[in-house]
């Protein structure tokens, strides 16, 4: 069993930074690879980035590529996701999520353990 709890969301203006983390207690943290993804009111869950299991490696999806970093501290069995340049569209609940694997994926089904969300939300 993996938990994971997610901090750091919040309101915060367009062009505006924040900083989630996830903190993971379980299973050997640093054995899988690491997703964010998040789900706007009314959409479906939509993949933001992921980091594998060393956290040598990173994916992010076009709406976020360029603004946010994805990163981890295995020592500290936490995942982080910087935000900058926000936007109002990236308004969401963001989901981290311990993958299944050790290398990336963007596959919602690839991952087995979520948390319960934080709301961010972007102010226009």
């Amino acid at each position: 069993q993996v938990q994971l709890v997610e901090s750091g969301g919040g309101l915060v203006q367009a062009g505006g930074s924040l900083r989630l983390s996830c903190a993971a207690s379980g299973r050997t943290f640093s054995s899988n690879a690491m997703g964010w993804f998040r789900q706007a009111p009314g959409k479906e869950r939509e993949f933001v980035a992921a980091i594998n299991r060393s956290g040598g490696s990173t994916y992010y999806g076009d709406s976020v590529k360029g603004r946010f970093t994805i990163s981890r501290d295995n020592a500290k069995n936490t995942v982080y996701l910087q935000m900058n340049s926000l936007k109002p569209e990236d308004t969401a609940v963001y989901y981290c999520a311990a993958s299944r694997y050790y290398s990336i994926s963007y596959y919602y089904s690839n991952y087995n353990y979520w948390g319960q969300g934080t709301q961010v939300t972007v102010s226009s």
